[in-house]
């Protein structure tokens, strides 16, 4: 999966470490102001040099403001690589559905693409920008305030270890509770744009069978099944505030009163206590933002998986080697052909299926709904293929033709047509790219369609 969504970094590489090059600068130059303060009371404010205030005090201005554009360029980048990757995801995802057989998209539901491509990318792009800045801000900071703690005092550094310890616990617990929770809600958000889909789709029928009660309570149950699974979920979560709150005063409570000993058995001096609570205070802020980024990436990980799936998906129906390129005539025959839906199932909807049309002649098929005329068909451009058997157009096996080729030379007519966004003309140009102004109308004529389009506001022009 890592590999995966990796590979869609591509050209925000730079920004990717950019990102993170200025957030370990950002954190270095806050780490020292503490420091620096503890020379200012110590030094200065003890022993009244002034100069020494003053001399320091511009010095911690100047990083401060050296910090304040360091952290500003890491977020510019971080937000140019986050949304760059988000848009690569969803372009490398859109791509591979292109490609996908029949047997492939009846692997997954339309509601449940549209999810992934909007709602779980944005998962994963808001966590891949909170990785960039915090994953490496807050164990930078972390690992800095240690060693200046450490620098300082060793003994009262071990309550930061004990806390940390602590800390790292209580979020092992909470994330493994948590993700399996949050992959049943990406479920059920399937379920709920499924739901919005077939009343858009469908409204005059819902309005015409006055299914308006029935379609209401439904989607309703839809949208609390995703209200239940995140109050369970975000349950869990919310435990993660109290263990860092009880830890972060537990630690100030425990530094207050071994500090105030120590700095009576001169072991310790008051700027030095004053950089202690200046540092304790960055290492729990640390630890918070870790805390952020695991329950982001809890949440994250299952989107991410999910895209993945979608990314890795292999299209069933694949071109051989050395594939033919040329359709001698439009002889089609079905030579013992059996089908099944299920990639591997014996269970046929086309079973022992032979018919021979020659090249020129017309032929009905007639059935039941559902009986698989549509399917048979369908054979033919090779947007499913067969199990058993072969069916060959001019002569040969569709499986040895080029796709593109084949789906060239075969040409559909489907019972329910769509119309995509764009122009009359653009819509007209799908079954001929190089149609002329001419040639769309000609056709238009010929189809009686000529009449209501000339009335449209732009013609032919018309959005």
């Amino acid at each position: 999966m890592l590999k995966t969504l990796s590979a869609q970094i591509k050209e925000y590489k730079k920004a990717s470490i950019l990102a993170p090059l200025f957030i370990v600068c950002e954190v270095i130059v806050e780490l020292l102001i503490p420091f620096l303060m503890a020379s200012i009371i110590d030094k200065g404010v003890a022993n009244g040099n002034m100069k020494h205030v003053y001399l320091i005090g511009v010095t911690m201005v100047f990083m401060a403001t050296c910090s304040l554009t360091f952290g500003v360029l890491s977020g510019k980048y971080a937000a140019k690589a986050s949304t760059g990757f988000a848009k690569n995801l969803r372009k490398a995802m859109y791509e591979n559905i292109q490609s996908f057989s029949f047997s492939n998209i009846d692997k997954y539901s339309t509601a449940g693409l549209v999810t992934r491509m909007t709602t779980d990318v944005t998962n994963v792009q808001n966590a891949y920008q909170m990785i960039l800045r915090m994953c490496f801000r807050a164990p930078m900071m972390l690992i800095v305030a240690l060693v200046m703690c450490i620098t300082i005092s060793p003994k009262l550094s071990l309550l930061l270890f004990i806390a940390v310890v602590f800390l790292g616990l209580c979020l092992f617990l909470i994330i493994s509770n948590a993700h399996p929770i949050f992959m049943k809600v990406f479920e059920k958000y399937d379920d709920l744009n499924g739901s919005v889909q077939e009343n858009v789709n469908a409204i005059r029928v819902v309005k015409a069978y006055v299914r308006e009660d029935y379609e209401i309570k439904k989607f309703e149950k839809a949208a609390d099944n995703v209200y239940k699974l995140f109050v369970k979920a975000e349950s869990i979560l919310s435990c993660n505030m109290p263990a860092m709150m009880l830890t972060v005063y537990a630690c100030i409570l425990g530094l207050s009163w071994f500090g105030a000993n120590m700095i009576v058995g001169g072991e310790l001096t008051t700027g030095q206590l004053v950089s202690l609570f200046s540092y304790i205070m960055n290492i729990m802020m640390s630890l918070m933002m870790l805390s952020m980024v695991f329950v982001m990436v809890t949440m994250a990980k299952a989107s991410a998986e999910r895209i993945a799936e979608v990314i890795e998906e292999k299209s069933d129906i694949t071109n051989g080697e050395n594939p033919d390129v040329d359709v001698k005539n439009g002889d089609i025959d079905f030579n013992n052909v059996n089908f099944a839906y299920k990639k591997g199932s014996k269970k046929y909807v086309l079973q022992d299926i032979n018919l021979h049309i020659k090249s020129g002649e017309t032929v009905g098929i007639i059935g039941g709904t559902g009986s698989s005329k549509s399917s048979l068909v369908n054979l033919i451009s090779r947007l499913y293929d067969v199990s058993e058997g072969e069916v060959c157009v001019g002569g040969k096996d569709v499986r040895n033709y080029d796709i593109e080729t084949l789906r060239n030379e075969v040409s559909v007519v489907l019972q329910k047509n769509v119309l995509f966004s764009g122009t009359i003309k653009e819509n007209l140009r799908w079954g001929d790219k190089e149609a002329t102004d001419e040639d769309i109308k000609r056709v238009c004529k010929l189809a009686c369609a000529d009449e209501f389009i000339e009335l449209m506001p732009d013609k032919y022009d018309t959005y």
